[in-house]
């Protein structure tokens, strides 16, 4: 059998603009499945939210996976583990935090179960940002509690662009190689370890499953889909996603995320 393995993105991508799955993406996927062919949901989110997403469609069977925190993890579905992990240094994570304080920004990170924010960030920002994933937050001291490392942090401005932009570019600048930083969305911008990314974690779920990059695929909407559609041998941009996507993408379809866009690159280049 030529087994192949697609990547999707979840937001904007696999969930219509009321994050559920369409059933002609249910159908595709089931399809795909049975076929003996794996399942990759590729996404910003913590893990915890990620499985949670996971089992609310049902994808939790052998040939499900998981990459959470935009490449941060890996995670088999199937046999419930994590497969790989990188985390940030607390003492960069201290730093970051204090800069982001000092420009009087709103930033977060994670543990295993819980957003985590200093008292200063405890608004609407997080509040909404938790409901938005099924997630609980939790207000600690400062950012000294943090024992332990995270995979991530995340800035969040839903009114200007131009303040997260200039972050990134400190982050970029400032670190010296030892950690990245991208938008997720307009409002969200990612801190993660440098070489994180979807893109990289497409290479490293191919080599772990011992699946020929040759035969993967992958869909997304966003700027941070650009490294995994870069890497993948389909890089399927959706109908919705943004230019700068649809401009990496070799293939765009023709349906959107609230019209099987999915499906229409499952039937396509799967089945």
């Amino acid at each position: 059998m030529n087994q192949k393995i697609i990547f999707l993105d979840l937001d904007g991508t696999l969930l219509n603009d009321r994050k559920e799955i369409t059933p002609g993406n249910r159908a595709a996927i089931d399809h795909a499945l049975a076929a003996g062919h794996k399942v990759v949901i590729a996404t910003g989110r913590p893990l915890v939210s990620a499985v949670q997403q996971a089992e609310k469609l049902d994808l939790t069977t052998p040939g499900c996976y998981l990459i959470a925190f935009n490449g941060g993890i890996l995670y088999d579905m199937g046999r419930r583990e994590i497969l790989f992990q990188e985390t940030i240094s607390l003492d960069l994570v201290r730093q970051v935090f204090a800069e982001a304080n000092r420009r009087g920004m709103h930033i977060q990170t994670y543990n295993d179960r819980d957003v985590l924010v200093e008292p200063r960030c405890d608004g609407a920002a997080v509040r909404r940002y938790c409901d938005l994933i099924h997630m609980e937050y939790q207000v600690i001291p400062s950012v000294e509690a943090v024992t332990e490392e995270p995979v991530k942090m995340l800035l969040i401005d839903r009114e200007d662009r131009a303040p997260l932009e200039a972050f990134r570019d400190w982050v970029i600048d400032w670190s010296d190689g030892a950690l990245d930083s991208f938008f997720s969305s307009p409002y969200y911008l990612e801190i993660v370890r440098k070489g994180l990314n979807k893109g990289n974690a497409i290479r490293q779920m191919c080599a772990l499953l011992g699946i020929p990059i040759e035969n993967s695929c992958a869909v997304g909407d966003a700027d941070n889909d650009l490294p995994m559609l870069r890497a993948a041998h389909v890089g399927a941009a959706m109908a919705n996603a943004t230019a700068e996507v649809k401009a990496a993408g070799n293939y765009i379809t023709q349906r959107d995320n609230n019209h099987d866009g999915v499906a229409e690159v499952i039937e396509r280049f799967l089945l």
